[in-house]
C-alpha cells in the first residue's frame, strides 16, 4: 500500500525560496514537507548579492547578522575601459539611515542555502533529498503530490497547499499547466567563480568595458577568491555553443589588459538569459514562488532575493489560513501582489540591462562617453545614492495597489498605505527590533499627553491574540519621516508593509479593516 504523508504545506524545491518558505512556515508553527531532487544544498556560488531587504527578514530570525559576518560589504567600485579606471564607485554608507543594513553584501547562493538549511535543522525539521514530484492533483479541500525517491519508491504527501519552489524547469508548473510566456536573449553569458591573483586597487569589484562586451569582477570571501560574470558575443547566434573556460579567460584578459593569473577555476557557467514569468501565480490550492514564477536578467541581482520575498509574502497568508484566522480568499491576494512584482521587475531589469550590454551604437555610446563621468557624479550624492539604493535594495517595493492596503486616511502623509514600514531609531533602538513577532502590529505614534492607557487596554483585550502594539513617541524625526507632527496610528501587516494610516483614536478602522479582508469572522 503506497505510505502517504499528511501535513500542512508541500514545499517542492529546497533552494533559497523554499528554505525560505520553509523558515517561514516555522515562525508560525505550520507543518510542512519539502523535499529536492538534488543530492544536497549546492555547492556552487551562484546568485552572488543578498540585499538589505532580504537582511531584514532575515533578521526577524537572527540570522540576518551570520550572513554580514560570512559576506563580503561592497564599499568601491571601478569602471574600466582600455585597462584603465574610467570612474571610482563608492558605495559606502549606500543606504544612508534607510535600513539597519544600508549596503550590498555579496553572500552567494551556496551560503544562503546553508544558513537557511541549519536553521530548519535546529528547529527539528529536514529535507527530503533526491526526491521529486511525479504528479499531483487537487480539489476544493486538499492536494495530494505523489513523490518518488532516489530508490524509485513513490508514496504520496496531503497537504492543504502546495508551494512549488522548484526552478525555472519547474515540473510543479508543467504539472499545473501553466504558461511560462517571455523571451531569450540572443547574446551569450558566462559566469565563472575561480581563484586568481587579481592586482586589486582601492575597489571592491571592477566593470571594464569594451565595445561589446564587459565583464564584471566580483571578490568572493576567502582569499583570492573572485566572480567573474561577463559575455561572449563571437557566440551569440549559435544556438547551443560549447564554450570553455579558456575561451572565457582569453575574452576576460582582452578586457582587464592586466595579468588575471587564474589558479583554479571551481566552476563556471555559460548561458543565454531568459526573461519570462507565470501567470497566474497560483490555481486552486497551489502556488509558485522563486524561479518557478518568475526568471529575469542578472541586472541588480534581483533574482534570489526576489524569491526570498516571494516566500515572505505568502507565508503570513497561508498561515492565518491555516490557523482558521482569515478566509481562503487572503491568499488571492499573493498573486496580485507578487505577480505585479514580478511584470515590474521584468520591465526596469531588461531596461537596465539593454544599457549594461545592448550592441545598439547610442547605448555603445553612453557607456564610453557619458557612463564615467555620470558615475562619478552620482555616487558621491547622497540623494542619489539613496534613491538608487530604495531601487536595488528592494526596501522600495511597495503594495501601494494591493487590495490589501487602505488609503482612506494616508494622502497627507508622506508614507503610504502598501509601503514597507520605514526605518528609524528610537532612542538608538531599531524599530524593527519591535516588529519580529509574526503578528500584525498597530504603532501608536504620539506625544505624551496624547498617550491614553485606557484606550490601549482596550485594544489589546479585543485583538491581543492577533495583533501586538507599540506606543511610539513622536520624535521630530519620525515626524519628518511621515510627514504629521500630531498623533497617528499605522497598522502593519506581519510582512511589515503598511495596511493603513489613521489619525482616529478608535477602533473601528481596525474592525473594519479585518471585516474588508476576511479576518474578522475569524478572530472573533
Amino acid at each position: 500500500m503506497e505510505t502517504t504523508i499528511k501535513t500542512d504545506v508541500i514545499i517542492v524545491g529546497a533552494g533559497p525560496t523554499g528554505l525560505s518558505l520553509a523558515v517561514q512556515l516555522i515562525r508560525y508553527g505550520i507543518d510542512f514537507v519539502i523535499f529536492d531532487k538534488k543530492e544536497n544544498l549546492t555547492d556552487l556560488s551562484k546568485a552572488l548579492v543578498v540585499h538589505a531587504r532580504t537582511l531584514e527578514i532575515y533578521d526577524q530570525v537572527g540570522l540576518a547578522q551570520k550572513a554580514v559576518e560570512n559576506g563580503e560589504i561592497v564599499q568601491k567600485g571601478a569602471l574600466m575601459h582600455h585597462g584603465k579606471i574610467s570612474a571610482s564607485l563608492d558605495f559606502s554608507d549606500f543606504g544612508g539611515q534607510l535600513s539597519p543594513f544600508p549596503f550590498l553584501l555579496v553572500f552567494e547562493q551556496s551560503k544562503n542555502e546553508r544558513l537557511l538549511y541549519e536553521y530548519l535543522q535546529e528547529n527539528g525539521k529536514d529535507v527530503q533529498w533526491q526526491t521529486e514530484l511525479e504528479n499531483l492533483t487537487q480539489d476544493i479541500e486538499r492536494v495530494k503530490a505523489v513523490i518518488k525517491d532516489s530508490n524509485g519508491k513513490t508514496s504520496a504527501v496531503e497537504a492543504q497547499y502546495l508551494v512549488g519552489c522548484d526552478g525555472a524547469s519547474s515540473p510543479t508548473r508543467h504539472c499545473l499547466g501553466l504558461p511560462f510566456e517571455g523571451s531569450t536573449y540572443p547574446r551569450l553569458f558566462y559566469v565563472a567563480d575561480v581563484e586568481m591573483e587579481f592586482l586589486a586597487e582601492d575597489a571592491t569589484f571592477y566593470a571594464p568595458l569594451g565595445v561589446d562586451s564587459f565583464i564584471l569582477i566580483v571578490p568572493m570571501a576567502g582569499k583570492n577568491h573572485w566572480r567573474l560574470i561577463g559575455n561572449m558575443p563571437e557566440y551569440d547566434h549559435e544556438i547551443e555553443p560549447e564554450v570553455t573556460f579558456e575561451q572565457i579567460e582569453k575574452k576576460a584578459a582582452q578586457l582587464v589588459k592586466r595579468p588575471l593569473n587564474i589558479i583554479n577555476v571551481r566552476w563556471f557557467s555559460s548561458y543565454k538569459v531568459h526573461t519570462r514569468h507565470a501567470e497566474p501565480f497560483a490555481i486552486g490550492r497551489c502556488f509558485l514562488a522563486g524561479d518557478a514564477a518568475h526568471i529575469h536578467t542578472p541586472a541588480g541581482g534581483q533574482g534570489m532575493n526576489t524569491g526570498i520575498q516571494d516566500a515572505y509574502n505568502l507565508a503570513w497568508k497561508l498561515a492565518l489560513v491555516l490557523q482558521n484566522q482569515a478566509d481562503h480568499s487572503l491568499l488571492k491576494t499573493y498573486n496580485e501582489e507578487r505577480l505585479a512584482n514580478a511584470k515590474k521587475l521584468l520591465s526596469s531589469t531588461d531596461q537596465f540591462f539593454d544599457v549594461a550590454v545592448s550592441n545598439q551604437w547610442y547605448f555603445r555610446f553612453f557607456r564610453d562617453n557619458i557612463l564615467p563621468s555620470l558615475a562619478n557624479l552620482i555616487t558621491q550624492m547622497s540623494v542619489v545614492k539613496e534613491f538608487l539604493f530604495k531601487l536595488v535594495s528592494e526596501i522600495g517595493i511597495n503594495y501601494r495597489d494591493s487590495s490589501l492596503s487602505q488609503h482612506k486616511n494616508d494622502h497627507s502623509f508622506k508614507v503610504k498605505a502598501g509601503d514597507r514600514m520605514p526605518y528609524f531609531l528610537i532612542d538608538g533602538m531599531n524599530v524593527y527590533e519591535q516588529l519580529a513577532g509574526p503578528k500584525f502590529h498597530l504603532l501608536i505614534f504620539c506625544k505624551e499627553k496624547d498617550n491614553d492607557q485606557n484606550w490601549h487596554l482596550e485594544l489589546k483585550n479585543e485583538f491581543g491574540h492577533l495583533i501586538d502594539f507599540n506606543i511610539i513617541p513622536l520624535y521630530p524625526h519620525i515626524a519628518e519621516i511621515f510627514g504629521n507632527h500630531h498623533f497617528f496610528k499605522v497598522l502593519l501587516r506581519p510582512d511589515n508593509h503598511i495596511v493603513f494610516i489613521s489619525t482616529e483614536p478608535l477602533l473601528n478602522d481596525i474592525k473594519f479593516y479585518f471585516e474588508k479582508v476576511g479576518l474578522m469572522q475569524k478572530i472573533l
